[in-house]
């Protein structure tokens, strides 16, 4: 394997993963691993999960990735993707639309508007970290 120069850090334990933009993290660096065939709506179902599972065990953690079109993210994304109206099928099969259309992998093209959109205004200064009860 080649030396790429950039410095790697070992996969983490989902113990010591502090927050849905962690485990985010991990998806990022191992698609292939967490999410059947790189597809949007099973990492969608997948944070779905993740989000019921906060609200079970009582954790208040504000989660911007909402399944289908409500939430922060969604409402971002329509308003980026150019769309007048929000879209019932959700953000996940947009943009799986839009990189199709676009030629580029729907779980990178996911990942960039992640990016750009954690790095506007509409990122809550107090939503980085869980607060555990």
């Amino acid at each position: 394997m080649a030396d790429t120069g950039k410095a790697t850090r070992r996969p983490r334990q989902l113990n010591e993963l502090e927050d849905m933009y962690d485990f985010l993290d991990e998806v990022r660096r191992r698609p292939g691993m967490w999410v059947r065939g790189r597809s949007l709506l099973h990492l969608e179902s997948m944070l779905m999960g993740y989000t019921a599972a906060l609200g079970v065990h009582g954790i208040n953690e504000n989660c911007n990735l909402r399944a289908g079109s409500q939430g922060p993210f969604a409402q971002w994304l329509w308003n980026r993707l150019g769309m007048a109206y929000p879209s019932s099928l959700g953000w996940a099969v947009e943009i799986e639309r839009r990189a199709e259309q676009t030629d580029v992998p729907a779980i990178e093209m996911f990942f960039d508007l992640l990016d750009e959109f954690r790095g506007t205004a509409h990122q809550s200064q107090d939503d980085a970290k869980p607060k555990r009860h």
